[in-house]
Order: C-alpha cells, then structure tokens, then sequence
C-alpha cells in the first residue's frame, strides 16, 4: 500500500487515475480542446500556462474545474511565441520570448528572476479567479537541474500546492533524489508518472493501463481541436488532436479505463491533504 493511497481514503490494492491535460492557454484551439476533455471526456485536471497568449480567454471559460498552474519558463515553437510576465531580461531569447530549449534556458537564466516569474505566473492564475490545485513544470524545466528544483519545491510550499514529479527511476539519470527532498519537505506527489516524449500520449496510456501498479499515477495529454490556427502554429498538430480524439471520443481507452477497475480523480484531493497538513 502506498502511504499517499491510504492518506487518500483508498485500499491497499487500489489503482487511482489522474488524467491531466497540459498546455491549456496556448492557443485557443487547446482551450476548446481541454474544456471539452474536461466536460464530457475522462480528463480530471489541466494545467494553464499564464504566460500563453490564450491564457486570459482560457481563464473566461473557468467554471471551477481542477486546473493548475504549468509553469512556464520555454518557448519552443519557431512561429509562434510567448515570454515571462516579468518582462525579465535574463527570460529573453533574442527575439523577445522565452528560449526554445530547456538547456539554454539552464544556461542564462537569472534564478532570482526564475523565481519571480513564476511566482507571479501562480499569483496571476489566482487573481484571474483559478482556485489553483497543483503545479507542474512545462518542459520539466524546474524540475530537471537542483537549482531550479529549489525554486519549484519552494512554490509548493509557499502556495500549499502539490508537485508533478517524474517516477522512482528517473531520480538517478536525472541526477539527485528529487522525490526524497520533496517528500521530506512535506509535498505531496503522485506515487507514479506516465512519461510520454513529446506529444501524443496515446500509446503510453494504453500501454500503462495493461500494468498499473497500485497507488496513484497522474498521466498527461494535450488534447487540441483542429483548425487553421493550430496546424499553423504547432509541428505537432495531429499529435494534439489525436490527444483530444483520445480523451473525448475513443470508447477503447474508456473501456480499458473501466475492464482495468481504476478510480478516476483530478488534484484536488492531494491538495486538500496537502493544505491540511
């Protein structure tokens, strides 16, 4: 039994489900993409990138769903671009966004303006009404280097949110034991992380479902609709509309959803235990 498990209210064997989606307030077509998900799809949670340039239309459409705040700190698409809040200079690529990559993000970055930026990211999502439930990193950029794990760690400790954090395994290629810091810090986390490199989650959700272990596992898609302005701006288009297909239509994934007897939540209950303590 897991002890995050048995915090939650589950049994010793139970297999519990989050299904988030990111990149809410890229573009409009994710907005439509995860509203849908969330509405009438198995999606439980998502997570809004503020700086994005559809993130204030996405905030129009909040009715109170569990949306989080995906911190964002890169910019990768060569077409379409976004930058801090801050206006910090270190943020800045030469050509006025956040750097496409996470190491040259790694590279130049000021950390006190790290810190400020995404703070400010947490506080704009608040003031524009979100009743924020977790965080998680775009890229992994936080997560992945200590020094930028610090900033996240103090995030959620400061905001009394929970962290997405990357599985057991992937503590020694990464380097240093981030889950055991977290843990000790008293930051709740998923027990398991389904990664998928880049977009298009389907294969490894449908893969995970064959052997999910007990405990809690957060897996994550990007569901988009089609249009114009999404094949315009994103390489990886048919990837995020496969995502909503996924999410919304498939009746495969929701029967092995179903056959695998799993319990579907979204954050908030992680960070309901979290806030109290």
């Amino acid at each position: 039994m897991t002890e995050l498990s048995e915090q939650l209210g589950y049994g010793p064997e139970d297999r519990i489900v989050i299904v988030n989606c990111d990149d809410l307030g890229m573009s409009h077509a994710a907005n439509v993409g995860v509203f849908d998900a969330l509405r009438r799809g198995v999606a439980t949670s998502a997570s809004l990138m503020v700086p994005c340039p559809w993130a204030r239309e996405a905030a129009s459409r909040y009715r109170g769903e569990d949306i989080g705040v995906h911190l964002t700190l890169n910019s990768e698409y060569d077409q379409y671009r976004w930058g801090p809040i801050t206006q910090a200079p270190s943020l800045l690529d030469g050509d006025g966004g956040f750097p496409r990559t996470v190491v040259d993000a790694w590279d130049h970055f000021d950390l006190d303006e790290v810190r400020r930026e995404c703070r400010a990211q947490v506080e704009r999502a608040i003031l524009w009404g979100f009743d924020v439930s977790h965080l998680d990193s775009h890229m992994g950029t936080l997560q992945l280097k200590p020094e930028f794990f610090d900033i996240y760690l103090d995030l959620a400790l400061d905001f009394r949110l929970p962290l997405r954090l990357s599985g057991e395994s992937t503590q020694k290629p990464i380097g240093f034991p981030f889950r055991r810091l977290a843990r000790e810090a008293g930051v709740v986390f998923p027990d398991h992380f389904v990664y998928v490199g880049g977009v298009g989650s389907r294969r490894a959700i449908e893969s995970a479902l064959f052997d999910l272990r007990p405990g809690v596992t957060e897996f994550y898609v990007h569901p988009s609709i089609d249009t114009p302005e999404l094949q315009a701006i994103a390489p990886d288009w048919s990837w995020r509309v496969d995502d909503y297909n996924l999410v919304t239509s498939d009746s495969n994934l929701r029967a092995m959803l179903d056959r695998s007897g799993v319990t579907s939540i979204g954050w908030r209950p992680l960070q309901q235990l979290m806030a109290g303590g």
